[in-house]
């Protein structure tokens, strides 16, 4: 039943209305926290607040003006008020929600940097636990984690050089929903100082930062997120655990922070071959972050035996240039064979002119190539089947598993600009609404503007080909022999250089054009929000990039006509594959698209965040004193602060998975890819592990169940690159005329070049004084032969074949390998068995002290709170 929102309700913000004197003496009472690694201690300021430490989970940033001479116009101080008093209403609110908030600030004579340093009471993190559906640990497990290569060294005996030993290993737990009135059954309870992990303290305080209002909720003047939109703040984190580099060496081993933990184990070049600490990355960054890590480690090991084989491929590629008799009639040719121009104004040349081009297509393209295309789509289809299998024992290890269905809140800014409310059809709790009939034509409306950048890209892959033509008939002008020559060697270069310049610049305007559509389509969670926003993303950058090669491996040169009947496009003549062919070209493309773009993408990764690092440092050193600008005088939130922020992993994730779609979709025409992707992604994954420790401000730690649509995305790229192969083998690759040649006319390939090559039609000579061969199965008039014919047909059976085989044995694979290993769906059910003991209401099923449940109820986890909207002080009490 769905019911309008009332026009005054305002926020689900709690106020405290009657705190108890404790609370009143300050957030703790009136001890001291003991100090739990990874949690900062902050000194107590202002009037009246105890000189003892306490614990800091969020910081909170702005940054004011103080210069009395600067002129502002009306609007200026207009909006600096409305900040001010947004500013003011939100730390206000936070603290009737059961936060503490101590602001320091620090400045000189013209400007100044206010620090909110925001920590949470123990009654809030009990409510906001059970009312965010945590799950907290029951029992702890032997660590058990493992992988195949570490059992396979073990099971051979050889030492396992992989194996890092790193400190404070993470135990293994099984959890249930965390409840409040349960709270003696779980483990470590006894302990408020480590019960909350950090991250999830962080969690628990961006849900009350995302949710909590600074104006009317129905002017969508609601959370952390608007605030910062804004620039009413300048920056909201949590704080590191503390600074990345360890102290130095002493008479005893320093004891290490998390943080300095990853950097020494993990972050550092020199750990490259070493396993990454995924459960210390997990409890560091939470479960987003490192099963993104996870998923890249994992497919980088699946590139090892991918590199191998394919480098074994251009290796016996090298072998058969010196022995392939093809290559060596086409090279010793001499004037044997004239060749019709390959474009307007080009000049006639000699087939043995293109005796370097065709050793080098020869490099990629043999009968090894073939069974490297099938091996890949097989290795495509067991990676994906067995990173299910991980992913499934990576979401019940981190207590992820039923994250989506169960415990996924709807998103704040969804909440504040939903319509109506109805109950969710799995929890039954009501929650905000957006009619999916709305939803499903704003996504249509948005469906349109993806296909006008569509036509954009397409629009700019016509320009480069264009382009690619004119360049090759002005550079064929020059009258400089060599410059001629290599023709169509230099449009191809420079135009794939110009279609990678093309694809950086509409990448960036598209990003932004696609997150404005997401927002407004009004997806209610945020992994909803960013699989929408990533399919948007995806489709996009797939034309983007992959329309060039496409365009390559499977249209170039095949509209052409024949000479005396060229075809054209915009009164140009159609373009033509190079002296080398086809393949080679695109081989060429695809590397300098793969690996320029890595190029590139690590510079950025290398070069932008140190910049931004010092620009931020600099800026911020400038305006404290003289004497407080030294790095030992700053305090952890203005250490942190001087961090770049974290800009999640939508543009990781995108990278990784485009060069997987190089890898798979067209390896037939590069066997290397798999090499240069290995080689790439040693590189990355300390990169971006880099990047988060050292150099990122400590980001919100997320939960995920998996990786989210790029699966979807990955697995639609396996199939896609299954027909690309059985496509380029078939019809852009000499692998089938050779194969008919050697079946019908001679098994040694002699005179196979001679056999590839047709007669320019008699009208074309008479024109020109001269006759030549251009590249086709025609006869002497231009009509396709009966040779054509037959390799049509041989090719087309090739295809359906070869899709068939693959997708077959696909299919049995999938059979045959559990999508979740017998192991995990064991510790499933014995985890369900252990919280629905927990949470039973029989206590004499466990004989755990009920008494005791009502005695902490009662007193300790009762935060006497009313609030706007819901919950009730009744069920705040309960």
């Amino acid at each position: 039943m769905l019911r309008r929102r009332a026009q005054e309700e305002d926020s689900t913000v709690l106020i405290d209305v009657n705190p108890p004197e404790a609370e009143k003496r300050g957030p703790y009472g009136s001890t001291a926290h003991a100090s739990k690694p990874g949690r900062q201690q902050v000194a107590g300021c202002g009037a009246g607040s105890p000189a003892k430490p306490r614990i800091a989970d969020f910081v909170l940033v702005w940054e004011e003006d103080l210069k009395p001479d600067r002129p502002q116009d009306s609007a200026a101080r207009d909006r600096t008020d409305v900040h001010r008093t947004w500013r003011e209403t939100f730390l206000d609110h936070l603290r009737a929600a059961g936060l503490r908030v101590d602001q320091l600030d620090v400045q000189d004579g013209d400007s100044a940097v206010h620090y909110a340093l925001l920590s949470a009471s123990w009654a809030a993190l009990c409510y906001y636990a059970e009312d965010l559906r945590l799950k907290l640990p029951l029992q702890e497990l032997p660590n058990q984690a493992s992988n195949w290569s570490a059992e396979l060294l073990a099971w051979l005996g050889l030492p396992n050089i992989l194996l890092e030993d790193v400190p404070d290993v993470p135990p293994e737990y099984y959890s249930c929903r965390f409840r409040v009135s349960k709270l003696p059954r779980f483990l470590g309870s006894d302990n408020q100082d480590t019960f909350f992990t950090s991250t999830k303290r962080h969690q628990i305080l961006f849900e009350i930062l995302a949710k909590t209002p600074y104006g009317h909720e129905k002017k969508n003047l609601l959370g952390i997120h608007q605030l910062l939109a804004e620039g009413v703040f300048s920056a909201a984190f949590p704080l590191h655990d503390g600074p990345f580099k360890a102290p130095p060496e002493g008479p005893q081993a320093p004891r290490l922070n998390q943080r300095q933990v990853l950097f020494r184990h993990w972050a550092r070049w020199g750990k490259w071959s070493k396993y990454q600490p995924l459960d210390h990355v997990r409890r560091y960054f939470g479960e987003k972050v490192a099963l993104y890590f996870a998923w890249l480690g994992f497919y980088t090991g699946w590139l090892l035996p991918a590199a191998v084989v394919g480098t074994l491929v251009f290796l016996v590629g090298c072998f058969l240039v010196f022995s392939d008799i093809p290559t060596q009639e086409l090279c010793g040719s001499q004037d044997s064979f004239e060749m019709c121009p390959l474009c307007l104004d080009c000049p006639f040349w000699l087939l043995s002119s293109a005796c370097a081009l065709a050793q080098a297509g020869r490099l990629f393209d043999h009968g090894g190539t073939v069974f490297f295309s099938l091996f890949m789509a097989l290795w495509a289809v067991l990676f994906l089947e067995y990173w299910k299998r991980k992913s499934a024992t990576l979401a019940y290890r981190w207590d992820c598993s039923d994250y989506e269905d169960i415990e996924e809140r709807p998103r704040p800014q969804f909440a504040a600009s939903a319509p109506m409310t109805a109950p969710n059809p799995i929890t039954g709790e009501d929650e905000p609404y957006f009619p999916e009939r709305s939803r499903a034509r704003r996504m249509l409306a948005g469906s349109v503007v993806i296909v006008v950048m569509v036509a954009v890209v397409v629009m700019c892959l016509v320009s480069v080909i264009l382009y690619r033509t004119i360049m090759a008939i002005l550079v064929s002008r020059s009258g400089n022999t060599v410059l001629t020559a290599w023709a169509s060697r230099i449009a191809s270069l420079t135009g794939s250089v110009v279609n990678l310049i093309f694809i950086v610049i509409l990448s960036k305007i598209y990003v932004t054009l696609a997150h404005v559509l997401t927002r407004w389509e009004m997806h209610r969670t945020q992994t909803k929000f960013e699989d929408s926003f990533t399919l948007k993303v995806f489709i996009f950058q797939f034309v983007n990039f992959y329309s060039s090669p496409i365009y390559i491996a499977f249209f170039k040169g095949r509209f052409v006509g024949h000479p005396g009947n060229y075809h054209t496009l915009f009164g140009v003549r159609s373009e033509e594959c190079a002296a080398g062919g086809c393949l080679i070209e695109l081989a060429q493309e695809l590397l300098v698209i793969m690996v320029g773009k890595q190029v590139i993408n690590n510079m950025q990764e290398v070069l932008i965040p140190k910049l931004k690092g010092w620009w931020q440092k600099f800026r911020l050193r400038s305006k404290r004193k003289a004497g407080a600008s030294s790095g030992a005088g700053r305090e952890p939130w203005e250490a942190d602060y001087e961090l770049v922020p974290c800009e999640g992993l939508f543009d990781e994730y995108l990278e990784m998975v485009l060069q997987f779609g190089f890898v798979t979709i067209f390896v037939a025409a590069c066997p290397l890819a798999p090499l240069f992707a290995l080689l790439n992604n040693w590189v990355e994954i300390r990169l971006d592990a880099r990047k988060f420790v050292c150099e990122y401000r400590r980001p919100v730690a997320e939960r995920a169940q998996d990786i989210g649509i790029w699966f979807p995305v990955l697995t639609a790229i396996t199939h896609l690159a299954v027909t690309s192969n059985a496509f380029l083998l078939a019809f852009s690759s000499d692998f089938l005329p050779r194969a008919y040649y050697q079946w019908t006319r001679a098994h040694d390939l002699r005179g196979f070049v001679n056999f590839t090559l047709a007669r320019a039609p008699p009208h074309f000579a008479a024109a020109h004084n001269r006759t030549c061969r251009y590249r086709a199965f025609r006869d002497d008039h231009g009509h396709y032969s009966q040779t054509y014919w037959n390799l049509l047909a041989i090719r087309l059976a090739f295809v359906i074949v070869f899709e068939h085989v693959v997708f077959s044995i696909g299919r049995v694979l999938d059979l045959l390998v559990p999508d979740i290993p017998e192991s995990v769906q064991i510790k499933v059910k014995r985890e369900y068995y252990l919280a629905k003991q927990a949470l039973a209401e029989n206590e004499a099923l466990f004989g755990t002290n009920g008494a005791k449940d009502e005695q902490t109820q009662g007193s300790e986890l009762s935060p006497h709170w009313t609030s706007f909207r819901v919950p009730k002080v009744s069920q705040l009490q309960q």
